[in-house]
């Protein structure tokens, strides 16, 4: 887009990029003194990674919605309904849920076998051991590498698009806040930024909706739209459509995209420790209710935002609304610019402002995750388990805060460089799974099955890269006679480079286990080798506690810890009776799971695929209705129930700052003594506890020498 034509100044690119993001950056520093301040959460290494363990339903949901709602969400879903139509958003939203339905199995199964776990690679690390375990460690970067680098290089497209903003500067500036209010709050951050940031993606969906298809001069109904839209069908036919038309779900390039689609989102979700880092840090209870309910109130964000503005671009493309005053170019289309020039047909600068602040609001919330997730597998893969296995809490939260800064700006560089290669976030989005797609199934059966060996777990995923890679080149050299980029982002190489990853270790994995025999593997194992943080230190300097080191008594470790050892009896069966509901759940989930996924993937679109039914005016308009009812569902299950489901610690929270604003600060802690129980701090403690009741150890397998406490507390 030429600086001419560019809807927005410059100075709103920094205002957003810049101002908004210290703006959650000082509200996440506000909202961590005041959780300490009056739910005495303490920032352990745990707490850092785990958020206590105690992450109810509704903030789960919603971490997921916006975790999974990446720059390519919005972006890759809008760009496939106006290049396919109608289907281009349904394959993207329908292929891209199954993932997140089925990885609540997956979650129930990690926070079950193993409670203790800050990330998956601990647990192939305590069943295969080392050499495994480097394997992986390989492949979840891979993952983490691959979706941070499509958030920045989209993002930056998006804001260069809107703003005239360099690519560069916004590919540096856009980690920036993302990494302060990140190393304050941990993984706990995460949750809340990401919350705010799905209230904001959300109302934004719903005023382009209601514009789109309701109040606007431009275009103001389901039924202008669809004949709009029908007329395409002759003056630019879309080839491979039935009929040429818009309005249809059999599409062949839609229906390649699909299969691509969900091939690439398996790897992004099995293989990303942050959707793993989310379910170790669920409630028990909450981890595949979050799952499964936050994937349902996913499907309506792309589904929705990519059918409205997909549609309004192409019914405003050819008109003197579009901002652009030319049809996009093929480079523009594959950078996702779709969504920014139909947000501004549709509303001026308000709409160029909107999508501005949406594709922010995804860009910063799943970024955040990503560097949650690579902290956690720097920390306790890497440094505790091969460098300094007797490190403390406060040595691991060092460890943490160093590697979110080193990711964030290695990656910047990395997306600065793709920008001046022309490296495509649609592009990467459907080479991911050719890349890291051969890891999928090994790693999930190391959670399911105990009779998948060493072998089959080490050598499958190298093996299932390296033919996917093959075949995609092949397909390529041989189709098109040379192996170019644009060549190797055609439909049938991405389609047989990323069926060969998924589809490969169907035959591997079966193959190794016959040869080298099943292995017999015992859950119990992962429990003792799989440890939690000593956190003594750091609770101690937290509650001012005196530490004594030369005596050799029973230790009273703080205030905290003792309230929750008088705490442990009384709920050790609670936590027996939770691990009894994860197995419980398990397989009642798995049908949950797998029919949602049929109805998804079979039931729902395979019908009008293979009918090449076009949709009628009256079906069209029930379609958008459908999915308008939906959206308003997700406004309940991840803006409305999480506020619900939080009531009584928002009460007490904003309790305790009306007596501190009225001069009666001494009552917080007369509160805080009379309700223990109700402390976020003794939560984590408690867990930590029951832990240690059911044989699993609190520290590193090192032997360290007693340390006791003074059981005279300070006065703050």
């Amino acid at each position: 887009m030429s600086e001419s034509v560019v809807p927005l100044p410059q100075s709103a690119g920094y205002a957003v990029v810049v101002g908004l993001g210290f703006v959650f950056a000082a509200g996440m520093m506000l909202t961590t003194y005041i959780l300490r301040r009056y739910n005495r959460e303490i920032m352990t290494a745990e707490e850092f990674a785990t958020a206590g363990r105690s992450v109810k339903t509704g903030l789960i949901s919603a971490a997921v919605v916006s975790s999974w709602t990446w720059a390519a969400t919005l972006l890759t879903s809008t760009t496939q309904v106006y290049n396919n139509g109608v289907s281009g958003g349904f394959f993207y939203a329908a292929g891209a849920t199954c993932q997140i339905t089925l990885f609540a199995c997956l979650a129930i199964k990690g926070r079950e076998r193993a409670p203790a776990a800050h990330t998956y690679l601990e647990i192939i690390k305590g069943r295969y051991g080392k050499v495994t375990h480097f394997v992986y460690i390989f492949w979840g970067f891979a993952t983490n590498i691959l979706v941070t680098a499509m958030l920045l290089t989209g993002g930056s497209a998006v804001v260069s698009d809107l703003t005239g903003m360099h690519a560069v500067a916004a590919c540096l500036l856009l980690p920036l806040g993302v990494v302060i209010y990140t190393l304050f709050g941990g993984i706990k951050a995460t949750f809340l930024t990401d919350y705010a940031h799905t209230v904001v993606m959300v109302v934004i969906i719903i005023i382009f909706a209601f514009t789109t298809w309701a109040t606007s001069d431009k275009l103001g109904s389901p039924a202008a739209v669809w004949e709009i839209v029908t007329k395409l069908a002759e003056t630019q036919p879309r080839e491979g459509n039935a009929g040429g038309s818009y309005l249809t779900m059999h599409s062949r390039s839609g229906g390649i995209f699909f299969v691509i689609n969900i091939v690439g989102n398996f790897g992004t979700v099995f293989l990303d420790n942050g959707y793993f880092n989310k379910a170790f840090a669920a409630n028990p209870a909450s981890t595949y209710r979050g799952y499964i309910l936050g994937s349902l109130a996913w499907l309506p964000i792309p589904a929705f935002c990519s059918l409205t503005l997909g549609f309004a671009a192409l019914a405003l493309e050819h008109t003197e609304h579009w901002p652009l005053g030319r049809p996009m170019t093929a480079a523009e289309v594959n950078s996702g610019l779709v969504l920014p020039n139909a947000a501004s047909a549709l509303l001026g600068k308000g709409g160029a402002v909107l999508s501005l602040l949406m594709v922010f609001m995804a860009v910063t919330s799943a970024m955040s995750a990503e560097l949650i997730a690579v902290s956690t597998i720097c920390t306790y893969d890497i440094y505790r388990t091969y460098i300094n296995p007797q490190a403390s809490g406060k040595k691991l939260i060092w460890v943490s805060h160093m590697s979110v800064i080193g990711f964030a700006y290695i990656m910047a560089g990395f997306a600065i460089g793709l920008y001046y290669a022309e490296v495509s976030m649609g592009y990467l989005y459907e080479l991911m799974g050719v890349i890291i797609g051969g890891a999928v199934l090994s790693s999930a059966l190391t959670l399911l099955s105990k009779r998948q060996n060493w072998h089959a777990a080490t050598f499958t995923p190298p093996i299932a890269t390296a033919l996917a890679i093959m075949s995609w080149l092949v397909v390529t050299k041989v189709q098109f006679g040379a192996i170019t980029y644009d060549n190797t982002f055609e439909d049938n190489a991405m389609l047989t480079g990323n069926c060969v990853a998924l589809l490969s270790p169907l035959v591997l994995i079966p193959a190794f286990t016959l040869i080298f025999k099943q292995q017999n593997f015992d859950w119990e194992i992962l429990k003792t080798k799989i440890f939690r943080v000593d956190e003594e230190e750091e609770l101690a300097e937290a509650t001012k506690v005196t530490i004594v080191d030369d005596e050799r008594i029973t230790p009273i470790k703080s205030q905290i810890s003792v309230i929750a050892s008088q705490l442990v009896e009384k709920e050790i069966d609670g936590y027996e009776h939770e691990q009894q509901v994860l197995h419980r759940a398990f397989f009642k989930c798995c049908i949950v799971c797998v029919t949602l996924t049929i109805c998804l993937l079979v039931l729902w679109p395979m019908p009008m695929f293979g009918t090449k039914y076009i949709f009628s005016k009256r079906f069209f308009t029930g379609w958008v209705v459908v999915f308008f009812i939906w959206i308003f569902y997700t406004v309940f299950q991840v803006i409305i129930f999480p506020i619900w489901e939080g009531r009584e610690s928002l009460c007490n929270t904003f309790r305790g700052i009306y007596w501190d604003l009225s001069g009666q600060g001494y009552k917080v802690k007369e509160w805080q003594q009379q309700h223990p129980e109700k402390l976020h701090a003794v939560q984590s403690q408690l867990q930590a506890q029951l832990s240690n009741q059911k044989g699993e150890p609190v520290m590193s397998s090192a032997v360290t020498p007693a340390r006791s406490y003074s059981s005279d507390v300070k006065k703050e």
